[in-house]
């Protein structure tokens, strides 16, 4: 089901969540959603879903963020997809029953077995933000049909355009019996919050994060809680600039800068600084011309609250490239800035918006110190040959995710866990770890009444 908040559809109260949680709990409780054949059914739904309809995804992408087309494609369609196939490719497998070996079961009467299972968790809800509103919404959802469970798909009111395909596309392919879509915003995510869920898994910043924990506490429902935070980049002295400066503003422009896992901000030594800085100037030029409001290849801020709150942060320390903002459009050009302070406005927060703050530092243990004094990040990015700073780095700090050599890259291995850490999130999923995340895994042992 969907609903909306306008005034011609009737609004969605707390009774009517209720009651469908109650609707899908019963469908589960029928054994209908476990066997494989129908999770590889919905899987295979949901790829078609989204190769079929790539242009009305591109379509409404765009006109919440503005979106470039080929940038939509390959977030919102081609990401997921290859995190279906993935699942369909190895699904059988994981679900496998584990045997334990027959010494861990010394002491036990000869003849018993033991193991374990996965079942499924029972109904979940999947709550989506809106910087990637299709791939945050569908990719969860298939790791929670894999694993079995009926779901409550809630789309982002702050992409109503996505949101509402989402809401007729969803019902089209898959399961009605088993998969919902519940649009709206505060009051909806309320009213669904209040129930009893078996899981809940949220992508989203903290503070909303908070909110969700504190419900399903309410019913000790687990959670995982997808959330951001300031993922630092340590660029090493020496490393080649031109090379780094291009995947770097690659990573960070990407969708204006609005991606959890985007580079925040930049750690190197005061020789280094400078000469990044003029080479992500020409890394921009590169991937968005000289006027980047002009090119289709750049969005846009996805509404005025975001665009008024970024803006205020390019005060903070020396303007060495961009800068210029047009609010009517809700666009920031990519920017970088030079002499930035540790206390300044733009290292307080999560930037969230296309803003490249350089911080300099004298060496890679200061960069270390720097990095652990704050929250743990979502992602660590580093740019070095070193390998003696590449084992510095994965021992010495803490992050959701370790990248060398390309920022983001990590999110395209569906064999890969993703998630955050501390204050940048809880859990993870994708690939195995869906699975692991969406089930329980059950102890049995079997012991024979007689001997044999």
């Amino acid at each position: 089901m969907s609903t909306s908040t306008t005034q011609d559809v009737t609004p969605f109260t707390a009774e009517d969540a209720a009651e469908l949680v109650a609707r899908l709990r019963a469908v589960h409780r029928t054994g209908r959603t476990r066997p494989l054949a129908w999770r590889t059914e919905q899987l295979t739904r949901l790829r078609a879903l989204l190769t079929e309809n790539r242009e009305a995804i591109a379509d409404a992408v765009h006109a919440d963020l503005g979106k470039p087309r080929a940038e939509s494609d390959a977030a919102e369609v081609a990401l997921p997809v290859r995190e279906i196939d993935h699942t369909l490719a190895h699904l059988e497998q994981w679900l496998a029953p584990q045997a334990l070996p027959a010494e861990e079961l010394a002491g036990l009467p000869a003849g018993s077995t033991a193991g374990t299972q996965y079942d499924p968790l029972g109904t979940v809800l999947v709550i989506a933000p809106w910087n990637y509103p299709a791939q945050l919404l569908l990719a969860p959802l298939a790791g929670a049909l894999a694993a079995g469970n009926t779901v409550v798909a809630k789309p982002s009111e702050l992409a109503p355009a996505t949101s509402a395909l989402m809401a007729r596309l969803i019902p089209r392919y898959l399961d009605t019996e088993a998969v919902a879509v519940v649009e709206g915003g505060v009051a909806e995510t309320t009213a669904l919050l209040a129930q009893r869920f078996d899981h809940i898994l949220y992508t989203g910043n903290g503070t909303v994060g908070r909110i969700v924990m504190r419900a399903a506490a309410e019913h000790l429902t687990p959670v995982t809680l997808e959330l951001g935070g300031k993922s630092p980049v340590f660029v090493d002295r020496g490393a080649d600039l031109e090379t780094v400066a291009g995947r770097l503003a690659d990573a960070k422009f990407r969708n204006a800068g609005q991606t959890c896992v985007a580079p925040d901000y930049v750690l190197t030594d005061p020789d280094t600084a400078p000469a990044l800085a003029e080479a992500l100037g020409r890394a921009i030029e590169r991937l968005f011309g000289a006027d980047p409001q002009r090119s289709p290849a750049y969005g846009r801020i996805v509404n005025q609250r975001h665009f008024d709150r970024i803006a205020a942060l390019l005060d903070s320390g020396r303007t060495a490239h961009g800068g210029r903002t047009d609010r009517a459009d809700r666009y920031i050009e990519p920017t970088v800035l030079l002499d930035v302070r540790p206390d300044e406005p733009v290292m307080g927060e999560e930037i969230f918006g296309p803003v490249l703050p350089i911080v300099t530092v004298a060496d890679l243990g200061e960069a270390i110190d720097f990095i652990n004094d704050r929250d743990k990040p979502l992602a660590l990015y580093a740019f070095t040959e070193d390998e003696a700073t590449r084992r510095r780095l994965a021992a010495e700090t803490s992050s959701g995710g370790l990248g060398f050599g390309l920022p983001m890259a990590h999110l395209r291995v569906p064999a890969l866990p993703f998630g955050g850490v501390g204050e940048s999130g809880l859990g993870s999923y994708h690939g195995p770890y869906s699975i692991a995340t969406f089930s329980h895994r059950k102890a049995r042992l079997d012991v024979p009444l007689a001997p044999r």
